[in-house]
């Protein structure tokens, strides 16, 4: 098993060389859903393995903890199934062979991330996984897509520079010449810049998982790339942060009270993304404020793990996290199959799409129950526990707002025949995430899960139905906030910023004299640089 672990992220790589072949190009898209079948097969069964190799004496490391098993699992499990509903809805035309050599490259780089176990395989797993995904955003080629593309890259990189700068500091601080994550990110403890570079990595990873103010990639990308394209971002893409914040922050049983700042950032990112996703008509606009909503929550149960001392947060984390890859990826295909089949298809999408939408929050006795059930060491007391409850009422609101959001789509869809190579991934991936969390949840946590059936469990999901049907009186009267919120609101100041940008230059005169003109010129260029991204 431990020689099988470099074949999760070379077979993508292998069939995306097969397209360069004629012969071969044509078969490749109906083959996707083969790429992560090693991942699929090693995740159960090779827990605990590690391969080290030392290529020109560099030391390089793959390794299979429990929380990347579960996040590799649920990713190849929902890549294969995006990967046959892709081949379903794009055939064989030119088009979809570009569209395979991108998902092929993300995938390779998706599923590498989950067993990096050194700095340098990391990144490049990281660095693949967050620029190839360009090319599902943009796949469209409309002004939409390719603005949706354009914004995404730019913080994509933004967040590479993040991460660079932190693991050469980790690296450097940590004085070996080891670069295992095992060996360098224990510094953070230690070292004086540890808060520094803490910060570097929260700004890496927290872009990825949509952390505010860094979300806006998410609700633009999403409804500009295909269903497919879609689900494997918002279930998969995005949970390499969640791994990157398990696999560096100290989570080894000492209390770090710095870890409030990750909690409160959290639960500000799981409120935020409901409020915005309210207001929004495209289901999967909503969908994609959900799941900035849902890291937030993530985001919280780690910051919380950090502050109490709790060793076994990142397994809880990575449990909640299965979930949220399962769900949404499915309902994202779902929302491929709605629009897909019109009014054919209701039978077949809305009562399991229902179902999956409470799930997020934590009806019993789905698949999210048992997410909410796993993180209740970090978010079942005081202060927190409040904040999470609070949380569950705008996730079902917020959900069962996207359940008519949904069917009005439906409706108003052109009928069309039934296609099972689109309905056989979506009840497939559906399924899954309500039995794969029961069938995992004492193997994994170790325990039954308790208070499933609580008044405090209960109580946030009959609220928050309670709230959906007043909001759907009142929801047509209600201004759409455009994708993107804060983005857009800033793009709207361009007086205040072009005013900002004079100010700046003013500066920059002033100070030309002076023996620090040198620094202020980089200040000025990196300030124009930020607004100038605004603007695109």
């Amino acid at each position: 098993m431990n020689l099988l672990l470099p074949l999760v992220p070379l077979l993508p790589l292998l069939m995306l060389l097969a397209l360069a072949w004629p012969v071969t190009r044509g078969r490749v898209m109906g083959a996707l859903w083969l790429a992560p079948l090693p991942a699929l097969l090693i995740a159960p069964l090779a827990l605990g393995s590690s391969l080290v190799f030392y290529p020109g004496g560099i030391r390089f490391t793959l390794l299979l903890d429990a929380p990347g098993a579960l996040l590799l699992g649920g990713a190849a499990l929902l890549w294969s199934a995006a990967g046959v509903f892709a081949r379903a809805q794009m055939g064989k035309g030119p088009m979809a062979k570009r569209f395979a050599a991108w998902w092929l490259l993300t995938l390779s780089g998706c599923l590498g991330v989950f067993i990096a176990g050194d700095l340098l395989s990391f990144y490049l797993a990281f660095a693949v996984v967050s620029l190839a995904a360009f090319g599902l955003v943009a796949h469209d080629g409309t002004e939409k897509a390719r603005r949706a593309g354009g914004l995404y890259l730019l913080l994509a990189v933004l967040g590479e520079i993040a991460l660079l700068l932190a693991f050469a500091l980790l690296h450097g601080r940590a004085g070996t010449e080891s670069i295992a994550i095992a060996d360098v990110a224990p510094v953070l403890r230690t070292t004086p810049g540890g808060p520094v570079i803490a910060m570097l990595l929260i700004l890496g990873f927290g872009l990825k998982m949509g952390l505010m103010p860094l979300h806006v990639w998410l609700p633009i990308a999403h409804p500009a790339a295909p269903a497919p394209g879609s689900a494997v971002l918002s279930g998969a893409i995005i949970k390499a942060g969640v791994i990157g914040l398990v696999r560096f922050l100290p989570f080894d049983g000492v209390p770090a009270p710095d870890g409030a700042l990750l909690a409160a950032l959290g639960f500000a990112t799981a409120y935020w993304g409901v409020a915005m996703g309210l207001t929004q008509r495209n289901p999967k606009t909503i969908l994609a404020y959900s799941s900035v909503s849902q890291m937030g929550v993530l985001a919280a149960t780690l910051g919380m793990g950090l502050t109490l001392g709790l060793a076994e947060t990142p397994i809880h984390a990575a449990f909640y996290a299965l979930h949220h890859m399962l769900a949404k990826g499915a309902l994202f295909l779902g929302v491929g199959l709605a629009l897909a089949s019109g009014p054919a298809g209701r039978a077949l999408v809305l009562p399991l799409a229902l179902l999956l939408a409470l799930g997020f929050g934590g009806l019993p006795p789905t698949g999210g129950a048992l997410a909410k059930a796993a993180v209740k060491s970090e978010l079942g007391d005081g202060l927190a526990a409040a904040a999470a409850m609070l949380s569950a009422f705008g996730s079902t609101a917020l959900m069962l707002h996207f359940v008519q959001r949904l069917r009005a789509a439906m409706l108003e869809a052109p009928a069309a025949k039934l296609h099972w190579g689109l309905g056989g991934p979506w009840l497939i991936l559906g399924l899954a995430a309500l039995v794969l969390p029961w069938a995992l949840y004492g193997v994994m946590i170790g325990k039954a899960p308790e208070g499933l059936w609580t008044a405090a469990s209960i109580a946030p999901i009959l609220a928050g139905a309670a709230f959906a049907l007043l909001w759907a009186r009142i929801f047509p009267r209600v201004p759409e906030v455009p994708a993107g919120d804060l983005l857009v609101f800033a793009e709207r100041g361009s007086p205040m910023r072009d005013a900002m940008a004079r100010f700046v230059v003013m500066v920059e005169h002033a100070t030309r004299p002076w023996p620090i003109a040198g620094i202020a010129l980089m200040l000025i260029i990196l300030a124009l640089y930020g607004l100038i991204g605004l603007r695109g």
